[in-house]
């Protein structure tokens, strides 16, 4: 799958998460591109016992935080690469880790979420035309949808390239993401049937770096 196999090269350049972060917590969750900024977990608006479906969860990092809040935590990635890696760094804490993509998983699964959530994930990779409808079934009433990705290039919407750089002797691999500006997501969203959009560009924190993040959230 040439999907599957983006990812996995994507996998080994990302660094691993740091052990602790600027609070010196084991655990934290980040929508952002940049360390320590942004909201956290509350934008889910979960509680202990609540079930969470992470689409693309990468290493698994946002993943386990909502673990350790007494979240049942489920994530999907595509990428075996990932899960491993995953799998590997969070053997103690207690979430259910699923090679898939996205959704064959939300298709074939027969299970109900409290909230789907997708950060620099599934959500950007994958056509909405298709993922929407699909995370909106799994939803349970009054569930949230909430994803992270970076906000689209002036005048470039829609379906893009993206590449994955490989070794030098390597060309690039190429997967699909879709951008939309921030009005875009909510008419989408509506379309699809999810209530209450909402869809902001964070700013980014001090510093030489400008580019935001794009952070959008809904009821299903």
């Amino acid at each position: 799958m040439t999907k599957a196999k983006a990812w996995d090269a994507y996998a080994k350049q990302k660094p691993e998460r740091r052990p602790v972060n600027a609070a010196g917590e084991a655990t934290w969750f980040n929508w952002t591109q940049y360390a320590d900024h942004g909201p956290g977990a509350e934008v889910l608006g979960v509680r202990p016992g609540s079930a969470v479906l992470e689409l693309g969860c990468g290493k698994g990092g946002n993943l386990a935080h909502l673990a350790t809040l007494g979240v049942n935590a489920v994530g999907v990635d595509v990428s075996l690469a990932q899960i491993k890696a995953a799998g590997a760094r969070w053997s103690d804490t207690p979430m259910t880790l699923h090679r898939a993509e996205a959704t064959h998983f939300l298709e074939e699964t027969g299970a109900g979420f409290d909230s789907v959530f997708s950060v620099f994930g599934a959500v950007w990779f994958t056509d909405p035309a298709v993922l929407l409808p699909a995370i909106r079934r799994r939803l349970r009433p009054g569930g949230v949808l909430a994803f992270s990705q970076r906000p689209p290039i002036e005048g470039c919407y829609g379906c893009q390239a993206s590449y994955i750089n490989r070794s030098e002797d390597e060309d690039p691999l190429v997967v699909k993401r879709w951008d939309y500006e921030p009005d875009r997501w909510v008419e989408l969203l509506t379309e699809h049937g999810f209530t209450a959009a909402t869809a902001q560009v964070l700013a980014a924190p001090p510093g030489p770096r400008k580019v935001g993040t794009l952070l959008v959230r809904a009821h299903g």
